[in-house]
């Protein structure tokens, strides 16, 4: 995506330069998981598999969750995906 930046001149900007590296590697993990576990839900749900749709959708609220509390997403982000997912499970339960 982004071009490696050029060479730091101090030490302070070359471990920033580090450390932004390593987190935006993490939350970039932690959000493809998210992803995948929406899918999850979303396809389960397709398949009208309403033991799966649960257990799927328990997953993904605890990822999602997790993701939240460490800051990768926004709380407000994490709450209204949530509610979507939710929102698709009850209704394929009662269909």
């Amino acid at each position: 995506m982004a071009a490696k930046a050029p060479v730091k001149r101090n030490l302070s900007a070359e471990k920033r330069a580090r450390q932004t590296e390593k987190r935006n590697a993490r939350n970039r993990a932690a959000k493809s998981t998210i992803k995948s576990a929406v899918k999850a839900v979303e396809a389960s749900v397709k398949a009208k598999d309403k033991e799966a749709s649960a257990d799927a959708l328990k997953s993904a609220i605890k990822t999602i969750s997790c993701a939240s509390s460490k800051g990768v997403i926004h709380k407000n982000n994490a709450a209204r995906k949530i509610s979507k997912l939710t929102k698709k499970v009850n209704a394929s339960a009662t269909a």
